[in-house]
């Protein structure tokens, strides 16, 4: 009962926001429409930006499904795009106010869920540390968020399907290859240093193998 009562607070304020901009949304408004008292709607929420926060969270995360693996990825940012498109209404007011921030928080949050999962299968078999991994799914995260964010700014008009095909055709097998160029200079980096205590060790032997140098004849003088 809990998430019905959420989600149809938010299913309100995304109502609201097609008449009126977000600033003069009321929670009186919202829990009106919704047939609840305003104890109900704190219970749930602290504010009204705390509802924006969970309606973010909500539609992103049912967007992006289950298609986190590398041969799903580019499904997971389209359905992202489609689920953006589903809430215009509500996102474009969003970019447009002070909660801006929380909305590019979600779609950062869920883009890197998206990558991290096609970045951990893709170092099978390799070194990559969880360090290195996560630099990666990073990396990729804000270019992808990027692209959607400068998407909403232009209207939406390009259709998403070309902008993930381009992307997919850019990052191709990029993954991997920053894994494995991870992998070897990780590789190298041991070899280094195995060379020189290698050699750190050999030289202190010599000097505790070496002869002590004759020392000179006192003077006759």
């Amino acid at each position: 009962m809990s998430d019905l009562t959420k989600r149809a607070l938010s299913e309100a304020l995304k109502e609201a926001l097609r008449h009126k901009p977000l600033s003069k949304v009321t929670v009186t408004e919202l829990t009106d429409a919704c047939g609840v008292n305003r104890m109900t709607f704190y219970y749930h929420f602290k504010d009204i930006y705390d509802l924006v926060e969970w309606t973010c969270q909500d539609f992103a995360q049912k967007g992006l499904g289950g298609n986190r693996t590398a041969s799903t990825w580019q499904q997971g940012l389209l359905g992202i795009f489609d689920a953006v498109r589903a809430n215009a209404s509500f996102v474009e007011n969003v970019y447009h106010s002070v909660s801006r921030e929380q909305l590019e928080r979600y779609l950062h949050d869920v883009t890197y869920d998206l990558l991290i999962g096609v970045v951990d299968e893709s170092a099978r078999g390799l070194s990559a540390t969880a360090e290195q991994r996560a630099f990666i799914a990073d990396f990729y995260k804000y270019g992808f968020v990027g692209l959607v964010l400068a998407w909403i700014r232009d209207g939406m008009r390009e259709d998403p399907e070309r902008i993930v095909e381009r992307l997919s055709t850019m990052v191709r097998g990029n993954f991997r290859k920053a894994l494995v160029a991870f992998s070897e200079a990780d590789g190298a980096d041991a070899m280094t240093t195995d060379a020189t205590a290698r050699a750190e060790t050999s030289a202190c032997d010599d000097g505790a193998n070496s002869p002590t140098a004759p020392r000179p004849s006192p003077s006759r003088e």
